[in-house]
């Protein structure tokens, strides 16, 4: 089991555990040297790296558990989380992305609707055909991380594009994050660390909104991370929205590089949770959608593009596997 001891050290749920481990290392190196030194003592040394070895495994498994318990726990805290930043982003296929982004983006404020949820924009900047390139949302309600959390991942549409005068059929993707906002936050972000930059809001909003430059963009420099708030009234809103949001994607990031530190114990069965993981096909000329995660099936897109999604996250949410249809 691969386990970073200096981490473990740092919570106190585990330090105990890590000087059990640590003093286990030098007891089996000091068997070792006495092994190489004297053959001798084969026998007598054997039979006590095999004690250390059981020991060792002991241990291991009380530290796994209470790593896992403590996922469990900040997994049910998450889940009561009622407030998340939704994102969606074109990705490959140039236009026709960016409009299969916005319907993505039009298929979770449908569904919000259906659960009462609110919904509001942060940010976004279309394309030329009036689609996404990339669009921030503020969607707040019961249990919507709950519901939501397992939406983060890239999305294929395989469909015959408008502009297609031959008839074939063109594949393209859009991503999708789902970032929780938690009361309680723990990162803390040096401000020598990022920059802001501030210009004029586009679209509805008033004279002063293209008078008066509202809009907010926040820089973090050591991961290049970039965060914007437009559709707030005043500057000042937009940049506590900005680094609401900001903050919020730090501590994810830091979240994440503990859990690879402690191995495998945020993997489970429908996926990581990676934006750059493939998660679901919605193939037009088959009127299909399909989540590859637990290789099930569901049809009538147009229904499901409006909003009607519940079944598939039901499904998701239970990790019911199905069978997948062919691509």
């Amino acid at each position: 089991m691969d386990l970073n001891l200096e981490e473990l050290k740092k919570d106190h749920n585990t330090s105990y555990l890590a000087g059990i481990l640590e003093r286990l290392n030098r007891e089996e190196a000091e068997v070792r040297e006495m092994l190489a030194s004297d053959d001798s003592l084969h026998e007598m040394a054997a039979k006590e790296l095999k004690s250390l070895q059981e020991e060792r495994e002991r241990v291991e498994k009380q530290v796994q558990d209470i790593l896992d318990k403590d996922k469990e726990a900040e997994d049910k805290k998450n889940e009561q989380t009622n407030e998340i930043v939704l994102e969606v982003r074109a990705g490959a296929g140039g236009d026709e992305a960016s409009l299969f982004a916005w319907e993505l983006a039009h298929m979770y404020e449908k569904f919000a609707e259906t659960q009462g949820w609110s919904w509001k924009v942060n940010y976004e900047s279309k394309s030329d055909l009036n689609g996404y390139k990339e669009a921030s949302f503020e969607i707040k309600g019961k249990d919507v991380f709950k519901k939501m959390r397992y939406e983060t991942g890239v999305h294929r549409v395989q469909r015959i594009p408008a502009t297609e005068k031959n008839g074939r059929v063109h594949t393209s993707t859009a991503s999708v994050a789902v970032l929780p906002i938690k009361k309680k936050i723990t990162f803390v972000i040096n401000p020598a660390e990022f920059e802001m930059e501030y210009s004029r809001s586009g679209g509805k909003g008033g004279q002063n909104v293209n008078k008066v430059e509202t809009a907010v963009r926040i820089i973090h420099m050591p991961t290049g991370l970039d965060v914007r708030s437009t559709n707030e009234r005043s500057q000042l809103a937009n940049r506590e929205k900005a680094m609401m949001i900001l903050t919020a994607k730090l501590q994810q990031l830091e979240e994440e590089k503990d859990a690879k530190k402690y191995g495998d114990v945020r993997k489970n069965q429908i996926g990581t949770g990676d934006r750059s993981e493939k998660i679901r096909t919605y193939n037009f000329s088959q009127d299909r959608v399909t989540d590859h995660r637990i290789k099930k099936s569901w049809h009538n897109l147009p229904k499901i593009l409006e909003g009607e999604i519940g079944n598939i996250i039901d499904s998701i949410e239970s990790g019911a596997i199905g069978d997948e249809d062919e691509e």
